[in-house]
């Protein structure tokens, strides 16, 4: 009996040993943190993926795709040139000719000249905007010369009209752009005007005429008020190969108009021209501001040309804005837009005469050239629909 008990007790004791080691390590497991499997299996080097060319599946028919084309440069426009320009546009200049020219040569092709009839003539001549003063100087001329010469004959008549006015444009003036540099700086061509005279578009059509020239040409963006005009600008520049400089929105014309004189002396670029802001003339605080433009790009030497752009269909009413301009810069030429079939031409004349200052360029339309420089012979013989005289050719 005694040894059933013992083998027992031995028994339970191996049995609650056993127990014990079985639930220790799970405790331990329990308090350790778990350790990172390795995975000790060679790994073996995996090829890039290889992306299949399109196709047809149905077909198995395999396309390779099209290959990635650059854009081409932008084609560079080659402006019209200059010379000859008026007289390939003579045709919408005479459009003006019914009250200018035609009205003129009716009334002094009457078998009988009155007072009746040259008062109508001195009215066809003010209403197409020549003037007061120079309407009276020039009928003055005709009525002498009609009579002393007894002249009666349509021909005759019309060369003594043109005659008259070509005289009265001042043809001996000089009309010529001055737009080379001396000494290693570029000429500057400094361009004023007031609002919706056309003058950034003007300002785009110059650099084509400097362009068509042979000048090489370097374009300001000083009208910083507008973002659209430096736009504007740069997209003119940007079809003949001209750089334009420019700043951000707001910042001073004065500041931006220097730098384009200091890139176009790096450049070596033949003309820098800029473009100011459009300003109102009765706006005293912008006019001073055209005046410090013009100060702080003289420091990099003078400005050779001050070009005023003038819109024709303002009539007698543009000639104070441009007295105005007179006063804060030293203006050089005129510039005269939309002087097609919607002006008066005798506005020419008018200008000229009050301001002293010649007419250097005509704007007659909307294309990219339609900006002709001004020749007073040309100019007559379109607006009263003649042909042009040999002097022309």
């Amino acid at each position: 009996m005694t040894e059933y008990v013992l083998i027992a007790l031995a028994l339970l004791g191996v049995l609650v040993l056993g127990g014990i080691g079985l639930v220790v390590p799970r405790l331990r497991r329990r308090q350790e943190p778990p350790q990172p499997q390795v995975d000790t299996r060679v790994q073996e080097p995996t090829a890039p993926p290889v992306e299949a060319p399109e196709g047809d599946l149905s077909t198995g028919v395999l396309v390779e795709p099209p290959p990635v084309l650059e854009a081409p440069p932008p084609t560079l426009e080659v402006p019209e040139p200059t010379a000859g320009r008026l007289i390939r546009l003579r045709s919408r200049l005479s459009r003006s000719q019914n009250a200018f020219g035609r009205g003129l040569l009716g009334l002094l092709s009457r078998d009988h000249l009155d007072e009746d009839a040259w008062e109508e003539i001195e009215d066809s001549l003010i209403t197409a905007d020549v003037g007061i003063d120079a309407t009276r100087e020039i009928v003055d001329r005709l009525r002498e010369r009609t009579r002393v010469l007894g002249t009666r004959s349509a021909t005759e008549l019309r060369a003594l009209l043109a005659a008259e006015l070509v005289n009265a444009l001042d043809p001996d003036l000089d009309r010529s752009l001055h737009t080379t540099g001396k000494e290693g700086v570029p000429a500057v061509l400094l361009v004023v005007g007031v609002n919706g005279a056309g003058k950034t578009t003007t300002c785009g059509k110059i650099a084509r005429v400097l362009v068509a020239d042979g000048r090489s040409v370097t374009l300001g963006a000083a009208d910083t008020f507008r973002a659209a005009a430096a736009d504007q600008l740069e997209t003119w520049g940007g079809r003949v190969g001209a750089e334009t400089v420019r700043g951000p929105e707001g910042a001073d014309p004065a500041s931006v108009a220097f730098d384009a004189v200091r890139r176009g002396i790096e450049a070596d670029t033949d003309t820098v021209l800029i473009d100011t802001a459009g300003r109102l003339q009765n706006k005293i605080g912008l006019m001073d501001e055209l005046g410090k433009v013009k100060r702080v790009v003289e420091k990099h030497g003078p400005i050779d040309e001050t070009l005023l752009i003038l819109d024709a269909t303002t009539g007698q009413n543009g000639l104070e804005q441009a007295r105005v301009f007179t006063e804060v810069v030293n203006v050089t030429g005129v510039v005269l837009t939309k002087l097609d079939g919607t002006a008066k031409g005798g506005i020419v004349i008018a200008v000229q005469r009050k301001l002293g200052i010649p007419v250097k360029l005509v704007g007659l339309g909307e294309g990219p050239d339609d900006l002709a420089p001004f020749d007073p012979a040309q100019f007559v013989d379109a607006l009263l629909g003649t042909e042009p005289l040999a002097r022309d050719a």
